[in-house]
């Protein structure tokens, strides 16, 4: 596969809510823990991540079309608070691809080495902190793979997850040995 470009711009929650409850309510994005949602409980959730300065929600763009989910967070205001002990730089990731009936191999590596790459564009990143579902191996596998690396697991109200880290330097090694 040849690595696709990708842009990234803000969700905007009432211009993408079909879109994204169309992704986050597929059986596929059950890690998601939105099955169940409405259209409006989507565009009432990100508005929410909207209006909240420690949030932001962007979309990843293939050639201008919507590809991709992603959302960064503070940690050490949102998701993670009391959980882990945050350091200055940190900043926490989410993204989701969504099912496909044309699945594309490599295509869902290449979206979280673009994510990981727009994160560490900002100098101010120093590390990326991730939360993902103990049970979610496919992830925990794409996570290694940009160079992650597990710590411990943690327990959240809605989830027991796997706590794991991923530095600047780890994230260059990682993807210059592909």
């Amino acid at each position: 596969m040849t690595t696709p470009t990708f842009t990234f711009r803000p969700v905007d929650p009432r211009r993408d809510a079909e879109l994204l409850h169309s992704w986050i309510t597929h059986p596929k994005a059950a890690f998601w823990m939105m099955q169940e949602a409405r259209l409006e409980d989507v565009e009432r959730a990100y508005m929410e991540i909207a209006a909240d300065e420690h949030q932001h929600a962007l979309l990843g763009l293939r050639d201008g079309v919507p590809a991709f989910l992603m959302e960064k967070y503070d940690p050490a205001h949102r998701e993670l608070v009391g959980l882990y002990e945050p350091r200055p730089g940190d900043a926490g990731m989410h993204f989701l691809t969504p099912a496909t009936d044309t699945p594309e191999h490599g295509f869902t590596k290449a979206v979280i080495t673009a994510v990981m790459a727009h994160l560490f564009a900002d100098p101010a990143v120093e590390r990326v902190v991730v939360e993902p579902d103990v049970r979610n191996t496919a992830v925990h596998a794409l996570n290694a793979a940009v160079g992650f690396v597990a710590e411990r697991e943690i327990r959240k109200p809605e989830k027991t997850a796997l706590l794991s880290f991923c530095t600047r330097e780890q994230f260059t090694k990682a993807v210059s040995a592909c």
